[in-house]
């Protein structure tokens, strides 16, 4: 489970590594405000406990069209700021001399990773990842941004159980919204499972729990069946 750490706690000493929701004071990086320390050998951030998403190079993010351009797509990636999808961020082999909106139109849900965000928080998308796609099928949830690394796990390690146990799909974007697809009660089973890893973030045991739960869940569906079928 990642640190929670308070609005002016030293969190690094090397002022190179600062990033979102961090200050620099004396050559030393202080936490900007409540959050769950995220740091790796090269950055650190502070990931806030409330408030919508803020966006981070390199974040996979679940985003919706809002509006189309001529060259590309207006984004809400439920953050207080809207990205920006440029037609040069789409894979070439799927662009084929077709119309902007033919590509992606208003409504379509989009897997993508923030490229880069300028001085004034302006957020560019990129789709040429192996990672990102449009979502054409499976099921889309939402949860608090912040419990986010709660739901991945250390490693991977929640979303490796969920994946292995129920044999689905799961994309987690970084601004709160998971994809899922697979089997539909599986996918429902999933669901269950991340809105109590979101709810009970910051307890002991949950990783058995959820275990426990999903075991628990596949059993009834096998008991269900078995008796629609006697």
């Amino acid at each position: 489970m990642r640190k929670i750490v308070m609005p002016g706690d030293l969190i690094a000493k090397n002022p190179k590594v600062a990033g979102h929701g961090t200050y620099v004071e004396g050559g030393k990086v202080y936490a900007k405000y409540l959050g769950l320390l995220d740091k790796t050998d090269t950055s650190v951030r502070v990931i806030p406990l409330k408030g919508r998403y803020i966006p981070f190079p390199g974040d996979v993010v679940i985003g919706i069209v809002r509006e189309v351009t001529a060259n590309g797509w207006v984004v809400d990636i439920y953050s207080p700021y809207r990205a920006f999808l440029p037609i040069s961020e789409y894979p070439e082999n799927a662009i084929k001399n077709r119309k902007v909106n033919e590509i992606l139109d208003i409504g379509d849900a989009i897997i993508a990773k923030v490229l880069n965000i300028d001085p004034k928080m302006k957020v560019t998308l990129t789709m040429k990842d192996r990672v990102c796609k449009p979502v054409r099928v499976g099921r889309v949830i939402a949860i608090n941004p912040a419990r986010v690394p709660r739901v991945i796990g250390k490693k991977g390690s929640m979303i490796k159980l969920l994946k292995s146990e129920l044999g689905i799909q799961i994309v987690v974007g970084q601004n709160g919204l998971i994809w899922i697809n697979g089997d539909r009660k599986k996918v429902s089973i999933a669901e269950e499972a991340i809105y109590i890893i979101e709810e009970e973030a910051h307890t002991e045991g949950l990783t058995d729990r959820i275990t426990e739960f999903i075991k628990n869940k596949k059993g009834e569906d096998k008991n269900g069946e078995a008796k629609a079928d006697s």
